[in-house]
């Protein structure tokens, strides 16, 4: 990873798209291992995540870690689940935050020198170029060893590194065993993605 300890820093957590890239890696990731190892890379100046949750339900499962991550240094952005029939008629959720991190990364472009977005989502490509246009920085965290690759090449040639998620498991992956999500939350990521 090339980092300069001068540097002032940003991440953008696509939260759907870095669950589903641990998990075809068959790991948890420790968001407090996570924050403490960019943190001293530079001068961490915010962490977002983002993420879809459902409203309507008396419990969602990822309520505790969109609130630990609010209590323990995270600016988390939500919206609801959006619900929807297909044409099969099943009923299916859609919660899509690539225009908030997108707006947010725009924003913080003239206040930070290095823009680390966890997503390998091909569509964030025109994102990363216009930030580096700004004259960021720009890494993407994702990984090209799940299968099939959970990253656009087009993203990962634009960026000016990648940093491969297994590369990072070490250093952020949560101890305890290799996987602890419950199927309820495995599912409703499932369908945000």
């Amino acid at each position: 990873m090339l980092f300069y300890p001068q540097e002032k820093l940003a991440l953008f957590i696509d939260g759907a798209n870095l669950y589903g890239a641990a998990k075809g890696l068959q790991f948890d990731i420790d968001y407090r291992k996570l924050l403490e190892v960019f943190a001293r890379k530079g001068i961490l100046v915010r962490a977002f995540y983002y993420t879809a949750v459902a409203e309507d339900q008396e419990f969602s499962p990822l309520r505790p870690l969109v609130d630990w991550l609010d209590y323990n240094g995270f600016a988390v952005v939500t919206k609801p689940l959006k619900e929807f029939t297909d044409s099969q008629g099943r009923r299916r959720v859609k919660g899509n935050m690539d225009i908030e991190l997108a707006i947010d990364v725009m924003e913080m472009a003239d206040t930070v020198d290095h823009i680390v977005i966890f997503s390998g989502d091909g569509d964030f490509r025109r994102l990363v170029e216009a930030a580096q246009r700004k004259g960021r920085r720009v890494s993407i965290v994702s990984t090209i060893r799940t299968q099939p690759p959970m990253v656009g090449d087009d993203l990962r040639r634009q960026a000016d590194n990648f940093i491969d998620l297994e590369d990072l498991r070490a250093m952020i992956a949560r101890e305890g065993g290799p996987r602890s999500m419950t199927g309820q939350q495995d599912r409703q990521f499932q369908d945000v993605g």
